[in-house]
């Protein structure tokens, strides 16, 4: 960590590694999600954007509403704790390109793995939805900012009235 943080960098720092871990134990390890050490005999992927995305919607009576929350959802809500916490820890994480870049290559990086140990599946709907995900969260991060400034700026406003009226 760098020397010049507050105590609430610390505590999103420690928020931020404990996501981390919890994010590759559900990408690769959640035997829940069907994440098991069999290698499968045919790896299936999906490079044509929108195509379990579509299947999902058109199949949603027959899997199931749950079936389709959890995979389209869970990959938006998944990686919406990645773009909140990364502007906490990091300076270039304020910049809402970076935190769309990073989010990206990291859910690139752990579809690529998917791919390479086969577990899970490679799909670039999941690297939409992560990044969609990625952006949400930042956008809350920027939300809880401005909320934070305002109360500040009303604290200092009643706190000079109130000094000045004693």
């Amino acid at each position: 960590m760098i020397r010049n943080t507050t105590k609430n960098q610390k505590f999103g720092w420690v928020l931020f590694i404990l996501y981390l871990v919890a994010l590759i134990y559900l990408m690769f390890f959640a035997e829940s999600l069907g994440r098991t050490g069999n290698s499968q005999a045919e790896y299936a992927y999906n490079l044509q954007l929108f195509r379990e995305i579509r299947r999902f919607y058109i199949y949603r009576e027959q899997l199931g509403w749950k079936a389709v929350v959890l995979n389209l959802g869970g990959n938006v809500a998944g990686f919406m704790p990645f773009g909140f916490f990364l502007p906490i820890v990091s300076r270039r994480g304020r910049k809402w390109y970076n935190n769309f870049i990073l989010g990206f290559f990291l859910s690139l990086c752990i579809e690529v793995t998917q791919l390479v140990f086969k577990v899970g599946s490679f799909d670039v709907d999941d690297l939409l939805l992560n990044t969609i995900g990625g952006i949400l969260g930042f956008l809350c991060y920027k939300l809880v900012q401005e909320f934070r400034i305002r109360r500040k700026r009303r604290a200092r406003k009643s706190g000079k009235t109130t000094y000045n009226e004693s």
